[in-house]
């Protein structure tokens, strides 16, 4: 039961959880991992919170018809390429 000290004190690992949960899903055990990180870590529970905010904002740019409110399609290319990298350290 190592793993749940493990990730109950890590909040670098559970950020890693949240986005991963944002962006692809997380498995049962990763899912059972995160929930008891959260249920003592505010500041984790906040940054999850706050990611899912930044993920709907962003959503809404992808989905806009506006040229106004569109960003550079190289420019989210990029920005998509760096975050899968980030997400596979």
């Amino acid at each position: 039961m190592e793993w749940i000290n493990t990730v109950r004190d890590n909040c670098k690992k559970a950020t890693f959880l949240i986005e991963k949960k944002n962006q692809t899903g997380i498995s049962k055990l990763e899912r059972i991992q995160l929930r008891l990180h959260l249920g003592t870590c505010s500041v984790c529970r906040l940054y999850a919170k706050q990611s899912h905010k930044l993920d709907n904002m962003l959503g809404r740019f992808y989905t806009t018809e506006s040229a106004e409110e569109t960003l550079d399609k190289s420019f989210l290319d990029h920005l998509s390429i760096v975050v899968q990298q980030e997400l596979k350290k």
